[in-house]
């Protein structure tokens, strides 16, 4: 086997340790990438890869964002910042900086890592990768996304229920929630409580592989993360059961 998986997790642990892991966003930051190599590990075998694509996804999984850890320490948190993009931060940081042979030998899927991670926070993926750089990009993208989905169920808002129940549901995010595809956050724009959240549902349009839904339905995470608020405004408590229904449909329309 060209890539030895305990190995690159134990590089992980050590790399991610030298970090202020006190700091609760890089504590999870090291726990969302462990959970996302599971999930990419998952995927990979629900899709019948082969051994070796196996492990390649593993390791995408793991590393997807190991440019967050610099980037919270030196730079800040977030994406907000002015034409800092935490994908492209991540493949620098593994190849331009060099410790992507800390987790693998061979240089033979430098190119597949590197565009994996390059695009898995992308609104889109970028015209021009071969059909497997396409294939483990897709994963990864998958992976992050169901993770980030759990993370609204057991992280995110967490003692801060009441506000987002007094938070009110824009008219933008709704209408572009109804258009049921991904909604693309604007730059220097922080949005809050549940406009927040209805933009981590509507990443369920951009997911591409079946047994991915099939986790999300197992999982019950749409009812998960509606069912831990309960908004105070009638519209918006109207306009979210409404998103709970079609997230759900759709979910449904793509196991069968």
């Amino acid at each position: 086997m060209k890539i030895d998986m305990e190995k690159a997790k134990e590089e992980f642990i050590k790399y991610t340790g030298k970090f202020n892991l006190q700091d609760e966003n890089i504590d999870r930051k090291q726990q969302h990438s462990l959970r996302v190599m599971k999930i990419s590990n998952q995927l990979a075998k629900e899709l019948e890869l082969n051994e070796e694509q196996i492990q390649l996804a593993t390791l995408i999984g793991l590393l997807h964002d190991i440019g967050r850890f610099k980037q919270y320490t030196e730079i800040g948190l977030g994406d907000n910042i002015e034409g800092f993009d935490h994908g492209d931060y991540g493949a620098k940081v593994l190849f331009e900086e060099g410790i992507i042979r800390k987790f693998i030998d061979t240089n033979e899927y430098d190119e597949i890592i590197r565009k994996a991670i390059k695009n898995h926070n992308k609104f889109s993926i970028e015209s021009g990768l071969t059909q497997e750089e396409m294939m483990f990009a897709k994963l990864i993208r998958d992976a992050d996304k169901i993770d980030i989905l759990y993370e609204s169920v057991y992280i995110f808002y967490k003692n801060n229920e009441d506000m987002v129940n007094k938070s009110i549901l824009s008219e933008k995010i709704y209408n572009e929630f109804m258009k049921k595809s991904s909604i693309k956050k604007e730059k220097n724009v922080i949005l809050k409580y549940i406009d927040d959240i209805v933009c981590v549902l509507a990443l369920i349009f951009d997911i591409n592989y079946k047994p991915s839904f099939e986790i999300l339905k197992k999982e019950n995470y749409i009812f998960e993360i509606l069912n831990r608020y309960n908004f105070d405004d009638e519209l918006t408590k109207k306009r979210v059961k409404s998103i709970e229904l079609i997230t759900n449909e759709y979910i449904d329309t793509k196991i069968k």
